[in-house]
């Protein structure tokens, strides 16, 4: 019998460590064989109820376009860029190869896409990465939008243009640090001066914000006390935009702080049509609608990657879509599918025929994204340890769903512009009673 000195010892497990830390991980294709990751994207398989057939031609021709783009330009190169928190700046020349940036706007460059076909292409955009939809939605739907609802005719010729083939890039910017959800108090002012106004104030958790080209300001006009609009260049004297850290959703989308110290804005880039806040709502009651079919795409990308997954990944001898209880669960998210692309839809022809209310868009985006947070819960659940990797889409779903869930108005505001309507009664505020009990 040998017996081994302690020293010995630790020398032969030091070199015995060697052989197992200090390596790479295994690529994921190889460390899971039986499951094919989301940089392979797999075939779109949520269309149960053949919706598909509600779509003009021209609309399907967009789906297609950006699914493929999305599929073959995306996909590969999501979860390390998600993971590196930075944003994929490569992709954006593809992006604007699509010409769906505009959306609705006609003349200018713009696609003059009908809403259905500009939700669409937004869906198709989440399925497969929620980062590069709300990329889109923020130049698009909002900055864009606000140009072309509210720009004079002189800003739209200037800006529009570049912006639709994304040679340029905009963000748009209400929330501050003190005002998300009561987004109408806020405090960033606006001073009239020769020739202009001068800014002064902060914004926060503004996509796009660190390398845009053009930045659409709301601020408080000092002398009516009324909200404005303005369009800020990103390199004109006293801007800053610093980018947020630490988030855990929609890590490619660089949201900033803004901080705006005496920035000079000429007349001609006061945007004539923003007189108050409500005019900020001709602009949020469409990109409502977009945002509402970001959780749409996002829940059909899981339910196609669950739908292959449990297909290929075998347990117990028999592949993981032969069990009961995981056919239930997949059932579920699809069905979740169903019902929230029937109701996004249907804000699509309201909207278009005149129709849609300011509560119906609230109502939309509020219960579908309650939906999208079941359905891609539910995923999580089917992936088991794979569902916490991004590699496999679930994971990076799941956490880019949580910030979508909140932005464009929380679950819980939405909810209560749609009650204000519904019943006549706004209750926005703490009751007079609530008020006095704090007194």
């Amino acid at each position: 019998m040998t017996v081994r000195s302690s020293t010995n010892q630790d020398n032969i497990d030091k070199n015995e460590r060697s052989t197992y830390f200090g390596l790479p991980a295994l690529d994921v294709s190889l460390a899971f064989p039986q499951a094919t990751p989301a940089s392979v994207f797999p075939p779109s398989t949520s269309d149960y109820y053949n919706y598909d057939d509600l779509l003009s031609p021209e609309e399907k021709a967009v789906r297609m376009k950006v699914r493929e783009c999305m599929e073959k330009e995306v996909a590969p190169i999501m979860a390390e860029y998600w993971e590196k928190a930075e944003f994929p700046f490569e992709v954006i020349p593809k992006l604007g190869a699509l010409r769906v940036a505009g959306g609705t706007i006609k003349g200018y460059g713009c696609p003059g896409l009908s809403l259905t076909g500009s939700a669409i292409a937004t869906a198709e955009m989440a399925r497969v990465d929620a980062s590069c939809s709300t990329f889109i939605l923020v130049h698009s739907s909002l900055a864009m939008l606000t140009i072309a609802l509210c720009g004079s005719e002189a800003q739209k010729e200037k800006y529009l243009p570049s912006l639709s083939q994304l040679k340029t890039v905009a963000c748009w910017a209400l929330t501050e640090p003190d005002y998300g959800s009561d987004a109408s108090s806020l405090r960033t002012t606006a001073t009239k001066v020769k020739g202009g106004w001068i800014l002064d104030g902060q914004k926060r958790w503004i996509g796009n914000s660190t390398f845009a080209d053009v930045l659409v300001i709301f601020a408080r006009n000092t002398t009516t006390n009324q909200i404005n609009g303005y369009l800020v260049k990103k390199n004109d004297p006293g801007l800053k935009a610093t980018k947020i850290e630490n988030k855990i959703g929609l890590r490619m989308v660089q949201n900033g702080d803004i901080l705006l110290n005496k920035v000079f804005v000429s007349d001609e880039d006061r945007l004539p049509g923003v007189n108050s806040f409500q005019d900020t709502s001709k602009v949020l009651a469409v990109s409502r609608v977009m945002v509402a079919w970001q959780p749409i795409g996002i829940s059909m990308g899981v339910y196609d990657m669950c739908h292959r997954y449990l297909k290929e990944r075998k347990q117990f001898g028999a592949p993981l879509a032969a069990f009961q209880i995981n056919q239930e669960k997949l059932i579920r998210m699809l069905a979740n599918v169903q019902a929230m692309v029937l109701m996004g839809w249907r804000l699509c022809k309201l909207y278009e025929n005149g129709k849609m209310t300011t509560g119906q868009a609230s109502l939309g985006k509020s219960w579908i994204t309650l939906k999208a947070r079941e359905t891609v819960a539910l995923g999580r659940e089917l992936l088991g340890g794979n569902g916490i990797l991004a590699d496999f889409l679930v994971a990076k779903a799941f956490c880019d769903l949580e910030p979508i869930y909140t932005y464009e108005g929380t679950y819980e505001i939405n909810s209560l512009v749609a009650g204000r309507e519904v019943t006549g009664f706004a209750s926005f505020k703490p009751s007079a009673s609530s008020q006095r009990s704090r007194l």
